[in-house]
């Protein structure tokens, strides 16, 4: 009512206006309170459907602010363009009060109203916004008078800000009826310094800050956005009939085609379509451009990116950085369409400009306030669970998040008071869902400074967290980042409590895991910090921080609990900690020594009391090393990071010591072991990395750290190389670089190891720009992808190599690399193993990373004529089949079977051995109790009669199905080595519990027919003892017969002799031919061996053979390294930890030789530990340590090469002969089914089946998915019934006789021919030697006919005639 008042009072001022344009209304009632396209030229308001020059439309803005109601509208500049002219906002909203000279341009923002705004006219040749804005500001005004109940409702709740022109010089040059745009600063797209304004923002994925001087117009649209909240946004231009969201661009800048998605999509989505759809052109997808007929956009809308690449817009920046909800709407074709055009557009686009303002209403709203005095909270931050990105409160605690409809949950949090989080808030269409917080202080005291700390130190055993503003505020940083609070040592458990709470409170950005166990088994822990954690984003460059390697420098691990607050807290808000975020995966192990910190002291200057790890072992002379060999024994920290940094792509890595102030770039030793300049190949990129560091500390980068205790010690610019400084054999940093891609530095953080707790500040402040500045560099030099030319999927562990630096790089899984350079010219190779390998030269320069892509091709991608090429054509056309070949591809991806096992409904964990007797009973517990799932059966008996158990886990288990690949897992072989059975006995509880409760494990069981003997030899198992590491008690049958040398392959022939546990096995199970994979388990060593045993054997598909025992040692955490460290063999290096088995132990009568040999199935045998008998104790270890290897196991059974024999008639073939790569061979089981596992690549088929012409083609197998292959025999091989081959002989041979046979006719014809013209002739001279050489012939043929031996009857004429003249 209030506001119908205030529209009531100003009616006398409004009073000539409305007569004009209200009165020839009332024909019409339901356009009362509107003007009718007939007013366009009544007045003031027919001045705004024409173009108005920009003194026209200053005066015209002026006339309708000083012709509307009190409180209604006001009129500002933000500032001025290149040419001076005014940048005019005219701003419209109920309850406006009195400009007052202590508030901004435009006033103080109203409390809880969202603030809208409306850019026009950014493309000075795109003028379409200028008229239509104004008169839509008309149509307001003159609404909220006449009490339009809609409009009266808009403005009373919502705040709009409308910026007519933003390019008015530009606007300037542009000529009336220019549809396609001239482009350049003439034509009146760009400014008046020939900038295009919508490509000169800050952009997420851009390569450094633009120059904003040439651009004073986008300047003073940041400013104005800086000093206010806008909600939402449109960004109106011309040239299609679209609406266009975020984001504009990619990080690989493709010109089209990328759709980069934000992380509020699905909101951008809703709002592009809320304007979309009430346009008459726009909602059809069709705006039928002239030229661009063709072009569709479904619903009206796009992604921005994906239409094309637009780097340094507008609408990307007011989200990334502003809380700002842009789309940029494209309203007609014709850029600037003529006068005429005016009224109709405008009736296209009004409804759509109120609907799409009304919709910044939408989501949840409230006020974030102090639990104790009600206040509000200003830059409160409003976080939603599983939108990674986060909005902050106005300065009265008022806040606003668009969000579709859906539940969702949300958090408030502001530094200083406990966060709240409200759970499955309920969204719907409309307005938005009201939710207020209330929010406790915590206990802390005010915020003291730097150097009132300093002064009054806190208590040394004093655990609560003292707030500390650390830094002084950067003047040039528009949002002040939230500083950290938690300045104090924090001993493990605290650590500990901090990295969970972190966790908890920033899930969407936030992953804590574990790498392994210290000595005395606490955690080491490294939390994740990422756009979105867990996953490896393909482009996307991976970066680690490690502190506390030495137990008493403690700096490092406090400034990394630092960073992790500061990250967390400021990320959404802060522009440089969100673009670090979202473009690094970044991971940080505070603490890799816990063990070491526990006994330090707090004081310690320069001593070494927890210096090094509970074995008393220095962590960092530990790791192996180019020069020397380092004799101590792997520690399980160290052993526990290597493995970490196998399993991730690092880029670059930073490892944080102190006793100095300096950074320390490898390499960290030499050959001779004295201090001496080492450098390494990449020396130049490694003294970058340093400067980077140090030129953001001051104190370090004078290079005189610690005078007090080494005066002379000098470092130029506070950086040194390793060796130089000092030697250090076996340094973490030197195996980075040397066993990785990582490219990792030294920092000394300060020249007192364990500080006074109240000195943490002062390092905080000195390190903090230090610390991001070197994140940054992760994204320097080349970074790109290397794909294959045929189906454009990436290379994994192709090589990058760069001419004149002897140092390479390689690809991961998805063909990514990065490769860290200064700047200059390179030339720079990918290669892989079966590609022909590309160079390309590449600029380097200093504004961030350049993307190159290599494209390879195969060298034997070349298919012969009459052979088929099949690429990866799996049947996807069954729903199911896809859903398992996504599955597939999820657990072959980077933690994918570590999101299987926290994913499971319950664990298991081996805590004992079980002797024969309990054995028995434990797999007739798990097929009673999962009938449906299993299959008890005998084997055999051993010697001493125990059963052979076999138990089958199948969705089927009672059934043939020819169809699924099937595995076997084979354990005891050696009884004095049961790790491996209990090991077994566990994966079959494992699989059984989660049947049914975990979707993976379901489908794996669903698709797989899995094969377990526990215990091969249970008569050595029942005589082995417990703790014999050493002991062979056992080992052998009853016989006294290894069981491992008994496979013989005349298995036929001495059969009777074998030993029954062999006979058991070979033919009850070997020799069905099967089985796709099998995995033997035995104990002695830590390392994986596959075929050939034999000596002297040569190994067909040597390849596939390494890549499955490289699968298993990859993923578990210590044997890949390939140092088992086995008692008597610490010095033994087993490369990868696989091993051909000859080349280990070579012996004859192998079960995994005759697995490959007779039972046509690759095995690999796995070697589970140095002990053979470890204590039960250690079972849940040694569990926790291979059961992601056994997995993986069965998820690599399903790869390799699946396929189909049938004839024409699809008629399945059964016992065709499959070779493969012209070697291994295979036959189809019934139904024609083949399966066999191969390593990634192509791979050469031939099918072979009796009556059928061999069938020839070739296969790519990847490795994440399966590969399948579909054989049609087209011809049968038979004619009238007989072989095709015996038809064609016998043919052949019949024609060969008859044309011999008239050649001789023909050449006995000729002879007697020429026989009779000879005799006449003759005849007529001589008759008597005419007699005698008659009487000569008939001697001759008589001897020719009776000794065939001395005359062939193929005589030719010529040699019949020549032994007539004799």
């Amino acid at each position: 009512m209030a506001s119908e008042a205030r529209g009531l009072r100003a009616m006398p001022r409004l009073l000539p206006l409305l007569c004009v344009l209200l009165l020839p209304s009332l024909q019409s009632p339901a356009r009362a309170p509107h003007i009718k396209k007939a007013e366009a030229a009544a007045a003031a308001p027919g001045e705004a459907l024409r173009y108005l020059h920009s003194a026209e439309l200053g005066e015209a803005l002026r006339a309708l602010a000083a012709t509307a109601p009190p409180g209604l509208v006001r009129l500002f500049s933000i500032g001025q363009s290149v040419e001076k002219r005014p940048l005019w906002v005219l701003r419209l909203t109920a309850g406006l009060g009195p400009e007052r000279p202590d508030e901004p341009p435009g006033g103080a923002a109203l409390p809880g109203r969202p603030q809208v705004k409306l850019v026009g006219n950014m493309h000075g040749d795109e003028p379409l916004a200028r008229p239509l804005l104004l008169r839509l500001a008309w149509e307001l005004v003159l609404g909220w008078a006449g009490g339009d109940e809609r409009i009266v409702r808009l403005l009373n709740t919502t705040d709009l800000y409308l910026l007519p022109s933003l390019n008015p010089d530009g606007f300037e040059r542009a000529q009336e009826g220019d549809c396609g745009g001239g482009g350049g600063t003439e034509g009146g797209r760009e400014n008046s310094r020939g900038r295009d304004l919508n490509r000169s923002f800050p952009d997420q994925f851009g390569d450094a800050e633009p120059n904003l001087e040439p651009v004073p117009e986008v300047q003073a649209l940041i400013d104005w956005m800086r000093r206010n909240r806008f909600l939402l946004s449109g960004n109106l231009h011309g040239g299609s009939v679209v609406a266009s969201y975020p984001y504009d661009d990619s990080p690989t800048h493709r010109p089209t085609g990328v759709y980069s998605k934000s992380a509020d999509d699905e909101v951008f989505k809703y709002l592009a379509k809320a304007y979309a759809s009430h346009h008459p052109i726009m909602r059809t997808g069709k705006p039928n451009c002239p030229g661009e007929e063709g072009e569709t956009f479904p619903d009206g809308i796009t992604n921005g990116a994906q239409w094309y690449d637009v780097e340094g817009g507008m609408q990307d920046y007011n989200y990334v950085w502003a809380n700002c909800f842009e789309i940029t709407l494209e309203l007609s074709c014709c850029k600037y369409p003529p006068t005429s055009e005016l009224p109709k557009e405008w009736e296209n686009n009004r409804e759509s400009l109120l609907a799409f303002i009304e919709k910044v209403h939408i989501g949840v709203k409230g006020f974030v306030r102090d639990a104790v005095t009600g206040a509000g909270l200003d830059n409160a931050t409003i976080a939603v669970a599983g939108i990674a990105h986060n909005i902050t409160a106005g300065k009265f605690g008022d806040y606003h998040r668009l969000l579709v409809p859906g539940t969702y949950n949300v958090t408030a949090f502001v530094m200083g008071y406990t966060p709240v989080t409200q759970e499955n808030i309920e969204v719907k269409e409309g307005d938005a869902t009201e939710v207020n917080f209330s929010l406790q202080p915590t206990a802390m005291p005010p915020a003291p400074n730097v150097t009132q700390l300093t002064a009054a130190p806190a208590p040394v055993t004093a655990i609560t967290p003292t707030p500390v503003q650390a830094v002084a505020p950067n003047p040039t940083s528009v949002h002040q980042p939230i500083q950290p609070v938690d300045f104090r040592h924090h001993h493990f458990s605290d650590m500990e409590i901090f990295l969970r709470r972190y966790a908890n409170e920033y899930p969407n950005i936030t992953r804590l895991y574990s790498v392994g166990k210290s000595v005395e088994l606490r955690e080491l822990y490294v939390m994740e910090i990422s756009d979105n954690p867990g996953v490896h984003e393909p482009g996307e460059p991976e970066f680690k921080y490690i502190g506390n390697m030495h137990g008493n420098e403690v700096v490092g691990r406090e400034l990394l609990l630092n960073l992790i607050e500061y990250l967390c807290k400021n990320f959404g808000t802060d522009p440089e900690v969100t673009d670090l975020v979202q473009s690094t995966r970044i991971h940080i192990m505070p603490s890799m020594n816990p063990d070491g910190y526990e006994k330090s002291q707090e004081g310690d200057k320069g001593g070494t009391v927890g210096r090094n790890n509970s074995n008393n072992y220095d962590l960092n002379r530990n790791f192996p090393d180019q020069f020397v060999h380092v004799t101590d024994p792997p520690q399980p920290e160290t052993r526990a990071v290597m493995a970490w940094l196998q399993s991730y792509p690092f880029v670059l890595s930073a490892n944080l010591h102190g006793g100095s102030l300096v950074v320390n770039y490898p390499f960290d030793d030499d050959e001779q072991g004295i201090a001496v300049y080492s450098k390494s190949p990449d020396d130049a990129v490694f003294q970058k990395l340093a400067l980077a560091y140090s030129k953001e500390n001051a104190k370090m980068y004078q290079g005189s750290p610690c005078k007090d205790m080494y005066p002379t010690e000098y470092f130029p610019h506070g950086i040194t190389n390793g060796a130089h400084w000092y030697n250090v054999p076996g340094g973490m940093q030197d195996w980075n670089y040397l066993h990785t891609n990582c490219f990792e530095v030294t920092i000394e953080l300060g020249c007192v190891k364990y500080p006074k707790a109240e000195e943490l500040p002062k390092y905080w402040a000195q390190n903090r720009r230090s610390l991001l500045q070197f994140m940054k560099q992760v994204h320097q030099g080349v970074w790109g992808f290397v794909l294959d030319a045929v189906d454009n999927r990436g290379i994994l562990n192709a090589t990058i190599s760069v001419a004149d630096i002897n140092h390479t790089v390689t690809t991961y899984k998805d063909g990514d690399f990065w490769r860290l350079l200064v700047p200059g010219m390179y030339r720079i190779t990918a290669s892989a193993r079966g590609y022909d390998p590309l160079t390309k030269l590449v600029e380097v320069d200093s504004k961030g990373g350049v993307q190159v892509n290599f494209t390879l091709s195969r060298t034997d991608s070349k298919v012969e004529e009459g052979k088929v090429l099949v690429l990866n054509t799996p049947d996807t056309s069954n729903p199911n089949e896809k859903e398992f070949e996504t599955l597939i591809k999820d657990l072959s991806a980077e933690n994918g079977l570590e999101r299987l096992l926290l994913t499971s409904s319950r664990d298991v964990a081996p805590y004992r051995y079980r002797p024969y007797k309990d054995l028995s009973e434990f797999l007739r517990g798990l097929y009673l109790n999962y009938p449906h799932i299993t299959n008890l059966t005998s084997l055999g008996q051993s010697v001493e009669f125990r059963q052979i158990w076999s138990l089958e886990i199948s969705n089927k288990p009672n059934e043939s199905e020819p169809e699924e690949p099937k595995i076997r897992f084979v354990a005891g072989i050696h009884g004095n080595a049961p790790v491996g059975t209990e090991l077994l006995l566990t994966l079959a509880e494992f699989l059984c519990m989660n049947y049914k409760k975990n979707a993976a494990v379901t489908k794996l069981i669903d698709r797989t027919r899995i094969v377990i003997v526990p215990s091969l030899n249970p008569d050595g198992r029942e005589i082995a003892q417990e703790r014999g590491c050493t002991s062979k008690t056992g080992q052998t049958n009853a016989h006294g017969r290894d069981l491992d040398t008994d496979f013989t392959s005349n298995y036929t022939r001495y059969s009777a002799a074998r030993e029954p546990e062999t006979k058991a096995i070979m033919e009850n199970l070997i020799l069905k031919q099967d089985f796709s994979l099998s995995v033997a388990l035995d104990g002695g060593s830590l390392l994986v061996t596959y075929p050939y045993d034999k000596p002297t054997q040569s190994v067909e598909n040597k390849e596939t053979l390494k890549h499955l025992a490289s699968l298993y040692a990859n993923n578990h955490p210590a044997m890949h390294l390939g140092q088992p460290g086995c008692p008597n063999k610490s010095d033994e290096n087993i490369p990868g930890g696989v091993i051909r088995g000859s080349e280990w132990h070579s012996h004859l009568g192998s079960m995994k030789d005759f697995s490959l040999t007779f039972g046509l199935c690759p095995e690999i045998t796995v070697y589970t530990g140095c002990c053979y008998f470890p204590s039960a104790g250690q079972l849940p270890g040694l569990w926790a340590d291979h059961r992601k290897s056994l997995l993986s196991m069965l998820v690599e059974v399903h790869k390799g090469v699946h396929g189909i024999v049938q004839d024409k008639s699809g008629r399945p073939i059964s016992k065709a002969t499959i070779v493969l790569n012209e070697g291994l061979r295979v036959y189809t089981r019934e139904g024609g089914y083949f399966h066999v596992l191969l390593a990634p690549g192509f791979h050469s088929i031939d099918a072979i089946a009796n009556g059928y012409q061999q069938k020839h083609v070739k296969v790519f197998v990847r490795d994440d998915a399966p590969s399948s292959v579909f054989i049609v025999f087209d011809t049968e091989n038979r004619i009238f019934g007989l072989p095709r081959e015996l038809v064609i002989t016998v043919a052949g041979a019949s024609m060969s006789a008859l044309v011999l046979t008239a050649c001789i006719i023909w050449c006995v014809c000729s002879i007697k021919s020429n026989r009779h013209k000879d005799g006449f002739h003759r005849l007529r001279q001589h008759h008597d030697d005419y007699e005698d050489e008659i009487r000569m012939m008939s001697t001759g043929s008589k001897k020719s006919l009776l000794s065939h031996e001395f005359q062939d009857e193929t005589d030719t004429e010529e040699e019949t005639l020549y032994s007539s003249k004799h």
